[in-house]
């Protein structure tokens, strides 16, 4: 992104732009990154992309530098977090901008609200010496929620309506039954959520050998919502749960490369025998090593 220049008479507030610059700030500063931002949304003399950007064009690097904090997270690197946070925040003062030309809010108004949320959801930490006493009792966070929901425009009507829409699949199968259970549908025990998934396994298997592909995906669509049902019954989070999954088959992926390379050989140039014989070396390997 280009880095662009103050027009006259923008000087002088919290996160306005110097006569030299944002470039020329403390690059340690929230306001220089909040000037930089600003820069690169003033006519004229801003970026030509930057400028074309919405609220809807920017969502998508939202997500997907949220992924990519999560996936430096897993990968324990400590470098590569620092600077996809970064990233992250720019997503935060990017929507920021966008609100502050629109006259919607601005970053202050951001941060004052996350501020007030947070100290209205831990008495426990800054409340009065009885709260703090008190200490933070079981679906105390859950229920906080609640009441500041039933007093804003985000007061639900149904159990199910503030659920996002936008969230990844498994991820909002998950907070959809967990809303669900909440209420008091759900199924008892694993066992039950185990029959089910045996249920819906032998409905796929049979919209296979009879059924239009639309009824098969529905069918597919089924046992995916029972097993990350299952994984919540187990504690399990079926979004970290596949995360992991896909990481430990591009590792082995990755290991029939290599193996096949110190043969002097490629993964298009051998059968599928010779790939399962160097998946199942490494797979033995792993199990070995713990």
């Amino acid at each position: 992104m280009d880095q662009g220049r103050s027009p006259e008479g923008n000087t002088g507030t919290s996160g306005d732009l110097t006569a030299s610059g944002p470039e020329t700030l403390s690059r340690g500063e929230i306001t220089t990154l909040l000037a930089i931002m600003q820069a690169l949304r003033t006519p004229e003399t801003g970026c030509p992309w930057d400028l074309e950007q919405d609220f809807s064009s920017i969502a998508p690097y939202t997500l997907e530098e949220a992924y990519e904090v999560l996936d430096a997270i897993e990968r324990n690197q400590m470098d590569e977090l620092c600077d996809e946070l970064g990233d992250l925040l720019l997503q935060v003062v990017y929507h920021a901008q966008i609100a502050k030309e629109a006259g919607h809010f601005e970053f202050s108004d951001v941060v004052e609200a996350i501020t007030t949320k947070m100290v209205r959801r831990h008495p426990h930490v800054f409340g009065n010496r009885a709260a703090r006493t008190a200490g933070v009792e079981k679906g105390f966070w859950q229920r906080a929620k609640d009441a500041e929901r039933e007093t804003t425009d985000k007061q639900r009507k149904r159990v199910l309506d503030d659920v996002p829409a936008a969230l990844p699949a498994l991820t909002r199968a998950l907070k959809l039954q967990n809303r669900a259970a909440r209420v008091g549908f759900d199924w008892p025990d694993v066992s039950k959520v185990l029959d089910k998934m045996v249920e819906e396994a032998q409905e796929l298997i049979e919209a296979h050998d009879s059924l239009s592909v639309d009824k098969q995906a529905e069918e597919f669509g089924d046992l995916l919502f029972v097993m990350v049902n299952l994984g919540r019954h187990l504690g399990l989070d079926a979004e970290q749960s596949l995360r992991k999954a896909n990481s430990k088959f591009t590792r082995r992926f990755n290991y029939i490369e290599e193996k096949l390379e110190e043969k002097n050989t490629s993964i298009e140039q051998v059968n599928l025998e010779e790939m399962d014989a160097i998946w199942n070396e490494i797979r033995a390997k792993e199990k070995s090593a713990g």
